[in-house]
């Protein structure tokens, strides 16, 4: 089953770190990310950028920045392939146990593959 694992942390937090800092938390997330691609489980993973990087679009009126009314702000995800919510959470626990400030919520998510479309694949496709 596939699953994404979104990752939120405070950005102004993050984006403050140092590089040395930063790289140490990538280092640490490296670990986690070569064993799932060992196992098979890892599909692709996101770093977004700073918010101030976004836009929003609300009853077609395009605003700067996201404005989520959240403490914490979505600064990537993962889709992971594992065998139910009980391995995706050990995932988010690995995840998390290499950056502790981050809090991850896991999700269940279905691949959409119109057919409809003229050069839909006419096989079943893995996306990743």
């Amino acid at each position: 089953m596939l699953y994404t694992l979104l990752c939120y942390n405070k950005e102004d937090v993050v984006w403050s770190w140092s590089k040395e800092e930063d790289d140490a938390v990538m280092n640490r997330l490296s670990v986690v990310h070569e064993k799932l691609v060992r196992q098979g489980k890892l599909g692709p993973s996101l770093r977004l950028l700073p918010t101030t990087a976004a836009a929003t679009l609300r009853s077609g009126i395009v605003i700067d920045g996201p404005f989520a009314e959240t403490k914490e702000q979505l600064l990537g995800f993962y889709v992971i392939d594992v065998e139910n919510l009980e391995a995706a959470l050990d995932v988010a626990k690995e995840l998390s146990a290499a950056n502790p400030t981050s809090v991850y919520e896991i999700r269940p998510i279905a691949l959409y593959v119109p057919e409809a479309r003229s050069n839909a694949p006419r096989e079943m496709v893995r996306a990743y």
